[in-house]
């Protein structure tokens, strides 16, 4: 049975032909991050990057400049180092096009709001994480990343709910 297209604002934007924006610089620049977003929905981006925290916290606590500066390298490649995805209805695309639906209503990250919440409460998690693997606090850096990384999923998991955004299969383009 075939799915209708998505309706998704997000998802929408992958749909959309980037060279048919204006000329001017605020053309330049929005075909520039609808590129990065367009890029950034593979499942192998999203993906990786999840997984660039704890390999930061393993440079930090083991004091491995060269890991960390390929980690940080890595971070800011990352959502232009893969392609454009062929479909967006698995949940790790929908975890960056509902990310950015969210920020395109001027929700923010940040708040006492909820799920922005979450991500308030990361902070000071996020400095318990650092100042353990800075003392090699093994049990500490552990609990520490990890408190980092189900504060943030869970925080990207209320934005897909929240959102809504579905993606959009294979045969979304043949169905238009």
């Amino acid at each position: 049975m075939d799915s209708p297209p998505s309706t998704d604002p997000a998802a929408s934007a992958l749909d959309s032909d980037p060279a048919a924006a204006s000329p001017s610089a605020s053309g330049l620049r929005d075909r520039f991050e609808a590129a990065f977003w367009e890029r950034h929905a593979n499942p192998w981006s999203a993906g990786t990057r999840i997984l660039v925290y704890p390999v930061l916290m393993c440079a930090v606590y083991r004091r491995d400049r060269r890991l960390f500066l390929a980690a940080l390298a890595f971070t800011a490649v990352n959502p232009v180092l893969f392609p454009r995805p062929a479909r967006t209805d698995n949940y790790l695309s929908r975890i960056v096009l509902a990310e950015r639906a969210w920020l395109d209503a001027g929700r923010g990250t940040m708040g006492l709001d909820y799920p922005n919440v979450l991500n308030v409460l990361n902070v000071p998690v996020t400095l318990y994480a650092v100042v353990s693997a800075i003392r090699r606090r093994p049990v500490g850096t552990l609990l520490g990343t990890l408190g980092v990384m189900v504060l943030k999923l869970w925080w990207v998991d209320a934005v897909v709910k929240e959102t809504g955004v579905t993606g959009r299969g294979p045969d979304a383009d043949s169905a238009e």
